[in-house]
């Protein structure tokens, strides 16, 4: 059996790469950045270069991703991709209009009315979860009732609304890839929907922070960079000032571990501000998953140190952090590079996504737990366990 599945905004192709490890076969590809196009081609993918909104626009009946893929509405496996957060982000002060109708969900949302895809997958910032279409600050709220689109959550009201009025059942919830064998800590918000109301469920996670198994436990920082110490390839620089201060923080440190008369100077204006501020002069630990990649290890908030060596992370430590295979190639200046891998899916999480796709396609993804006659209870659950063993591996 076969899995036709178009994907959109697919980025440097973290998600659709672990897809593709579950089993699911990706026909066509869409982006409108040049260097994720460029990376795509350079590893010989196919790709629709251009903005979707205009495709679609061009041509509704979605015949450029139908034609290449060799599909009709209705065969395709999958559809799917992460739209762009900006519109959805709770960062800054979150003025202006969150509303997911004008923005490019509704491209995603289009391609899935007219593809009609058994299933489709949408991933995005954990943050869509809960915000509101009009942002009001708490400053300026003087206890008044907030209006329906002023409450937290109403943005993701709306998405679940635009879906279920195609038919399509949803599952949802924030996935962290460091459960699934990802050495990175990174939440996502992955909602998955199925045309004919089919059991769909989120994956279960398989590695965790305690286990008695050492396989069955979160991937380090180390088991992932450990041997590119002094080999890293591309990589970006800090400046001056920053790296004299960054020689001066242990591993697993930050600014709270610089001496107490420099702290102030050095995170200038944020040194009043609330929150934790861990990215601030941040060495990383190779005793723990990395923290979530970003598009660039060198911004002031969010530096991301090697653990022993007076640099920021490479590319290529980037790329394996992701999951990316070690000959994956990405076109563009080391700056395009970074950024196409910060905004990447752990291909570890994609894989999970697409396992559970073709369990539940495949009518495999429950366990008989009726009571076997003539055995215990005891021995029920021992076949019931090796029954689960078997058809983990």
């Amino acid at each position: 059996m076969t899995y036709p599945t178009i994907s959109l905004f697919s980025g440097a192709m973290g998600l659709d790469l672990g897809l593709e490890a579950a089993g699911l076969d990706i026909k066509i590809m869409q982006d409108i950045d040049q260097w994720c196009v460029k990376t795509m081609e350079a590893n010989k993918y196919r790709c629709v270069h251009g903005d979707i909104k205009q495709l679609i626009t061009e041509d509704p009946k979605c015949n450029f991703l139908l034609k290449p893929a060799g599909l009709y509405p209705g065969e395709a496996f999958a559809v799917v991709g992460g739209p762009p957060c900006q519109p959805f982000s709770t960062a800054g002060n979150r003025l202006g209009t969150n509303d997911p109708r004008g923005s490019l969900f509704m491209d995603f949302y289009n391609v899935i009315k007219v593809v009609k895809p058994r299933f489709f997958v949408m991933e995005n910032v954990k943050g869509l979860l809960s915000s509101a279409i009009r942002h009001i600050p708490l400053k300026d709220r003087n206890n008044s009732t907030l209006a329906p689109d002023e409450m937290p959550g109403s943005v993701f009201n709306i998405i679940k609304e635009t879906f279920n009025s195609l038919g399509y059942k949803l599952v949802y919830g924030i996935l962290d890839a460091a459960h699934y064998g990802v050495p990175q800590f990174r939440e996502r918000l992955v909602i998955i929907g199925s045309r004919d109301q089919e059991d769909i469920f989120l994956p279960m996670p398989t590695h965790y922070q305690l286990h008695q198994d050492p396989s069955y436990r979160w991937c380090t920082l180390r088991d992932a960079i450990g041997d590119l110490e002094d080999d890293p390839g591309p990589v970006a620089t800090f400046s001056a000032d920053r790296l004299k201060l960054l020689k001066m923080v242990p591993m697993g440190g930050n600014w709270r571990n610089l001496p107490p008369e420099l702290i102030s100077q050095a995170m200038g204006g944020a040194y009043k501000s609330g929150g934790g501020k861990v990215g601030f002069y941040r060495r990383l630990d190779y005793e723990q998953p990395c923290p979530t990649l970003v598009t660039s290890p060198v911004q002031k908030a969010t530096m991301l140190c090697h653990p022993t060596k007076d640099r920021p992370l490479s590319v290529r430590e980037y790329a394996r952090i992701q999951q990316f295979p070690d000959n994956w190639e990405f076109v563009g200046k080391v700056t395009d590079c970074y950024r196409q891998i910060g905004n990447a899916v752990p291909i570890g999480l994609g894989k999970a996504v697409g396992q559970v796709l073709i369990a539940v396609a495949n009518g495999n993804a429950k366990i008989q737990t009726r009571r076997l006659r003539g055995t215990s209870v005891h021995e029920s659950l021992q076949r019931i366990q090796n029954i689960a063993i078997k058809a983990a591996k």
